[in-house]
C-alpha cells in the first residue's frame, strides 16, 4: 500500500475572471523507503503538486490517500492532524528560529505537546546527522549545509511516514548538496519513510528512486 496516492487530482485557482488550472488528472504515488523527485519547468505546477501531497491544499476534483485512508475531505483540523503526525517538511530556507540551539530548533514541533519527551530523540537525530558536537550552537554559529541538517533532523522528530523537500539542496554548495543527499538516502532506508523532493538540482536526481516529470499540470 502507497504511504501517500492521489488519484485523477485536479485542481483549479480562479484568478480574477480567470480559471487556472494548476493539475490536471494527476495519479501519483510514494511508498516507504524511496525517493521521489519531482521536476520540471517553472509554472509547471511543482508547488501545487507538492501542496497536496502534504495536505497543504485540497484538490477541486479526485482523492488523495494516506495510508490507504481517503483523506480528501478530512476539516483543517484533521488536516492539520495528519500534518503533524504523518509529514515533516524540509524547506530550501531552513526556516530555523535564529534564537534557538540546534536542539531546541529541531525540538520545536513538539514543544507544545506535553504528553511525549523528545528531548533524547532530538539529540539521537542531531547526532545521527553528523551535528553531536553542535547540539548547542544556534543557527548563525552553523554552516549552511549544518542548518539544513537540523532542518531535516527538525523534519524527523515527529516520526513521520513522509518526508516533504522542496528544493533541499537550491542554497548549497554542489560537494555541501552531496551530502545532504547522501544523508537523505540513509535516513529514508534507516527511518523506512517516503522522501518526496521538488527540485531543479540534475545532481537530485541523481539520487531518486523515480524521477516524476510535470508540464503543465500533467505528469509525462
Amino acid at each position: 500500500m502507497s504511504v501517500i496516492a492521489l488519484n485523477d487530482v485536479v485542481k483549479r485557482y480562479q484568478t480574477g475572471h480567470e480559471t487556472v488550472e494548476a493539475l490536471k488528472d494527476v495519479d501519483f504515488r510514494a511508498e516507504r523507503g524511496e525517493m521521489v523527485t519531482i521536476t520540471g519547468p517553472s509554472g509547471s505546477g511543482k508547488s501545487t503538486l507538492l501542496n497536496m501531497i502534504g495536505l497543504l491544499d485540497t484538490p477541486t476534483e479526485g482523492h488523495i490517500r494516506l495510508d490507504g485512508r481517503d483523506v480528501t475531505d478530512f476539516t483543517e483540523d484533521e488536516l492539520t492532524e495528519e500534518r503533524r503526525s504523518e509529514i515533516g517538511f524540509v524547506f530550501q530556507d531552513f526556516h530555523l528560529l535564529p534564537m534557538l540551539t540546534a536542539t531546541e530548533n529541531v525540538e520545536l514541533p513538539t514543544m507544545w505537546d506535553t504528553s511525549v519527551d523528545r528531548h533524547d530523540r532530538a539529540v539521537d537525530l542531531l547526532h545521527r546527522v553528523g551535528l553531536g558536537d553542535r547540539l548547542d550552537h544556534r543557527p548563525d554559529q552553523l554552516s549552511g549545509g549544518q542548518r539544513q541538517r537540523v532542518a531535516i533532523a527538525r523534519a524527523l522528530i515527529n516520526e513521520p511516514d513522509i518526508l516533504l523537500a522542496d528544493e533541499p539542496t537550491g542554497n548549497l554548495d554542489q560537494d555541501t548538496g552531496r551530502t545532504i543527499l547522501e544523508e537523505l538516502t540513509r535516513l529514508k532506508e534507516d527511518e523506512n519513510i517516503a522522501i518526496v523532493s521538488v527540485t531543479h538540482d540534475e545532481q537530485m536526481v541523481g539520487y531518486a528512486d523515480r524521477v516524476v516529470q510535470l508540464i503543465d499540470g500533467e505528469i509525462q
